[in-house]
């Protein structure tokens, strides 16, 4: 399996080969990110294991291009997001609710 590194550069490669990143920018990227989150919806709520597989590799394919573009790298944006969350206490409720501990 690769690492998400390298697959991060390869979808780069792809992206700039087809001028993607030359003639896309943040906000377009967004929107079509937008879009394959629908399609996951619908692969999750039809339980179809390979659509869903499909569409979460779609978001990553969009993020990692929407966010190059805006002069970004995903993994800095995981890394910060993660920096924010990781002490956070508390746990998710019967009822989807995240209830943070006092």
């Amino acid at each position: 399996m690769s690492s998400y590194g390298d697959l991060e550069l390869k979808v780069l490669r792809w992206a700039e080969q087809r001028d993607i990143i030359k003639h896309s920018n943040g906000l377009a990227q967004a929107a079509k990110t937008i879009e394959e989150v629908g399609e996951l919806v619908a692969a999750l709520n039809s339980c179809d294991k390979d659509a869903a597989r499909d569409a979460y590799g779609d978001i990553l394919v969009t993020l990692i291009i929407g966010s190059d573009i805006v002069g970004l790298s995903l993994l800095e944006c995981l890394e910060a997001a993660y920096d924010e969350i990781k002490d956070r206490r508390g746990k998710l409720n019967s009822a989807g609710v995240f209830v943070k501990e006092a």
